[in-house]
């Protein structure tokens, strides 16, 4: 196959996964960029829906010209490949160690924390209201490859958490390995994280 013109409609659709959150919760699917990032998902075992490369560069997918590829790409510096995959969700978040977060907005800061969570070995993760796409590009990129090994899932029933629920805010308590809870700056105010029967404050 042989594509050569911006206009095509498989390029058009990368661009709008890279730009719209609300194409990528349409499709379920999502973009990753760089060779780090597609051997981490090589790795993981996920098979791309479709994979590009550029042109000459003897890497797997479908070559284009490198300036073609560089005005799809959503690198200010371009790049040499990128693939578009299919979105995974747990049904459910699972223990014993489960990352929850809430209201995370910044998607940078979201895709760290998977890392993190990757790194401790965190059965899931679990993303609360208004809480940033873990798909989106930024988040994607600064997970590290993490997005492809950690399991993601939803929830808006904190109390349907596994384990012993921990609230990283001010307070006094005693850490314990059995649930994360992380907030954005300066608006973890929700009463049903806080409560005191059941939470404890670090």
């Amino acid at each position: 196959m042989s594509i050569t013109s911006t206009h095509n409609q498989k390029l058009k659709q990368v661009r709008k996964l890279l730009m719209r959150r609300r194409e990528r919760e349409r499709s379920g699917r999502f973009v990753a960029e760089g060779e780090d990032l597609l051997s981490a998902a090589d790795a993981a075992g996920w098979q791309p829906l479709e994979r590009y490369c550029a042109a000459g560069s003897g890497l797997p997918g479908v070559e284009l010209d490198p300036v073609l590829l560089s005005s799809v790409s959503g690198l200010g510096s371009g790049t040499r490949t990128l693939a578009v995959y299919q979105e995974r969700w747990a049904g459910k978040p699972a223990g014993p160690l489960c990352v929850y977060l809430h209201g995370i907005h910044d998607p940078g800061n979201l895709g760290t924390i998977l890392r993190s969570a990757q790194a401790f070995a965190a059965s899931s993760v679990a993303l609360g209201p208004g809480t940033a796409d873990p798909f989106s590009p930024k988040a994607v990129r600064a997970s590290m490859g993490a997005i492809f090994s950690v399991t993601i899932a939803k929830t808006t029933e904190v109390a349907r958490l596994p384990g012993t629920r921990i609230a990283l805010i001010a307070g006094a308590g005693a850490p314990l390995d059995e649930l994360w809870r992380f907030g954005s700056v300066g608006r973890n105010r929700d009463a049903n994280v806080r409560q005191p029967q059941e939470v404890t404050l670090l």
